[in-house]
């Protein structure tokens, strides 16, 4: 058992990447990146006067050069853990095995094998959480704060337990939780530590009802009835920056943006203006990106009429390029857009513009512009594109909206909403969205953007913190 140090910090933040990363140049320069997101602002909302501790990983060569060095930011404290142990623990368990589970991604018949190779990098993820765990109890103050972030660390709240029984600690989940049924595919000693893990947290909350349901319903099917005991369950439902999001939308580079993207969508051969249906997603394997592109081809055979009079605007930026599977999925999207322009397209017409190099100020640019925006996950925690769009939205956007998103128990009610996996289906809610009333797409997207920014980041930061207070 640790004890808390003389000057711990009062509150602590705990995750695998940090608000700073480090790149080496070739003549060992270390530059530092500021990140951005929820976390990043939220924690801005407690100002540099709180004491407060963030602990993350590093990531790559840079940052663990930097930890070598000695440099960091103030308030920032990065584990330099083995390069081998983080990539089994990340790579092995949390990404190809976690975040396959709570987003049902698995082919079955094939997959998963847990066999010795998956114990062997279990062992790892035993060790990175540990690893946090140990960090946490040398930075809390007594009775301090700690807000554990997601699934690559849900053992470190009964680990941080058994080190300092006095901290309050919280534990978030960013993504879905699975249905019991599925959770179960994992081996029944890692399901439970999985649980028990988080159970450690004085609070586990969720993005979502549903989410923070699922969960309680697992521990009820794994554990035994009664469970969750002495761990309260909560939810936050993390929503858009507005005001962050409304200034950046209009600097001079984005609307550079919009004038290219103007250009490549062109004008119909009647002269107006093309329609825009935008999607903007990493090619992670649960954003559904070739589904949406199998949709919008529908559309293009069931309605000719729209031929030549929509562009399908899709940002799919490289995600985890490091596993195979998700170069796979990359290659497929760019094969299938490459399908369409070439079976549809005209000298005067690209039917889908596709962009996979990671440009904010042009995802923004596509936000002012769309038409439709089409957001339909396999599953997803939350889904903040389908809250950004109509904040930034120039002239009102239809969302059409996968129900299987955390973001549709808010959004769902002004949106057009479909299955997922109903690839005709989708293609009747494009066609659906198309053809809605400019006035009625005006008064959804009012709508969806108060319900949008209802929790932004700072509150929705603030929020976990209060619900710790003794």
């Amino acid at each position: 058992m640790a004890s808390a140090p003389p000057n711990g910090a009062p509150i602590l933040v705990a995750s695998n990447r940090g608000p700073v990363s480090y790149t080496l140049d070739e003549k060992g320069e270390l530059t530092a990146k500021r990140g951005g997101g929820g976390l990043v602002s939220g924690l801005s909302a407690i100002g540099p006067e709180a004491g407060a501790v963030w602990v993350c990983s590093a990531l790559g060569d840079g940052d663990r050069e930097a930890v070598r060095r000695g440099v960091s930011e103030p308030g920032v404290r990065m584990l330099d853990i083995d390069a081998a142990t983080h990539a089994d623990a990340y790579n092995g368990v949390a990404n190809s095995v976690l975040w396959f589970v709570h987003h049902m991604l698995y082919q079955t018949p094939l997959e998963p094998v847990f066999d010795g190779e998956f114990r062997r990098q279990w062992a790892s993820y035993e060790a990175y959480n540990r690893a946090f765990a140990l960090a946490l109890a040398e930075e809390a103050a007594q009775d301090a704060a700690v807000l554990v972030q997601d699934y690559h660390l849900v053992l470190v709240p009964r680990m941080l337990r058994e080190l300092r029984p006095d901290l309050r600690i919280g534990h978030f989940s960013h993504t879905p939780w699975a249905p019991v049924e599925y959770f179960r595919l994992l081996p029944d000693d890692i399901a439970a530590k999985v649980l028990r893990g988080i159970l450690g947290a004085d609070r586990a909350a969720f993005l979502t009802q549903r989410w923070a349901d699922a969960f309680t319903e697992c521990c009820h099917a794994v554990l035994g009835p009664g469970i969750p005991s002495g761990t309260r369950i909560g939810v936050h439902g993390l929503g858009a920056d507005a005001d962050f999001l409304r200034e950046r939308s209009h600097e001079p580079d984005v609307g550079e943006r919009m004038a290219a993207l103007r250009e490549q969508i062109g004008t119909a051969p009647d002269g107006t203006p093309r329609r825009t249906i935008v999607r903007v997603d990493r090619t992670e394997l649960s954003k559904n990106i070739v589904r949406g592109l199998l949709a919008y081809r529908q559309l293009l055979e069931d309605r000719p009429e729209w031929r030549e009079r929509v562009v399908h605007v899709a940002f799919a930026y490289p995600s985890r390029q490091d596993l195979a599977v998700y170069r796979d999925y990359t290659a497929e999207v760019r094969r299938l857009a490459d399908e369409i322009n070439s079976r549809y397209g005209t000298p005067g017409w690209t039917p889908v513009v596709l962009h996979v190099k990671d440009d904010f100020a042009r995802s923004l640019a596509a936000y002012r512009l769309a038409d439709v925006a089409l957001v339909n996950p396999i599953r997803d925690g939350m889904n903040l594109v389908a809250k950004e769009v109509p904040v930034v939205s120039d002239e009102g956007c239809v969302l059409v909206l996968s129900r299987e998103a955390g973001a549709y128990e808010e959004l769902g009610e002004d949106s057009v909403v479909v299955n997922p996996y109903d690839v005709g289906g989708t293609a009747v809610a494009l066609h659906e969205a198309l053809e809605m009333p400019l006035g009625e797409r005006a008064e959804r997207t009012k709508r969806l953007a108060a319900a949008a920014t209802a929790l932004p980041p700072t509150r929705w930061f603030l929020s976990q913190l209060d619900a710790l207070a003794p």
